[in-house]
């Protein structure tokens, strides 16, 4: 009875074809960059430093602390806008651009669609406030 067998050569061949093709598409596709899982790391820290530093602050005029504050109305979020968001630019980096969402509005710039970006989500006894940070 007469068996096909393959050649241990031509095994080798293929292996040694599939370990060249898989390091070749390694290589054209890209593997992610240590920088850019560095950079949001960093940006996340940003934004939780920043949410955590405004959390504990005390209220401009009501409220419990400054992001409850302005998550208790339209009117509070109004009045309180201008004076936060400059808090927030005063806390960040210069060279880190922001966006606080609440839902009453938003302060800051927009998001670009090509940016890496870090966020924090803070639970106020009035709402949910998010921040997105990122590089200028």
């Amino acid at each position: 009875m007469n068996r096909g067998q393959a050649s241990i050569t031509i095994v080798e061949a293929g292996i040694g074809i599939l370990l060249l093709l898989g390091i070749t598409f390694a290589f054209t596709l890209g593997v992610p960059s240590a920088d850019s899982a560095k950079t949001e790391t960093q940006l996340d820290r940003y934004a939780d430093d920043a949410t955590t530093l405004l959390a504990n602050e005390p209220p401009r005029h009501q409220d419990q602390t400054r992001l409850s504050e302005i998550t208790a109305s339209q009117e509070a979020f109004d009045r309180e806008k201008d004076e936060l968001a400059g808090r927030v630019a005063e806390i960040l980096p210069d060279n880190v651009m922001f966006r606080l969402e609440t839902q009453y509005g938003t302060l800051g710039y927009p998001l670009p669609d090509d940016v890496t970006a870090g966020e924090s989500t803070v639970l106020t006894p009035n709402g949910e406030v998010h921040l997105e940070v990122w590089y200028a």
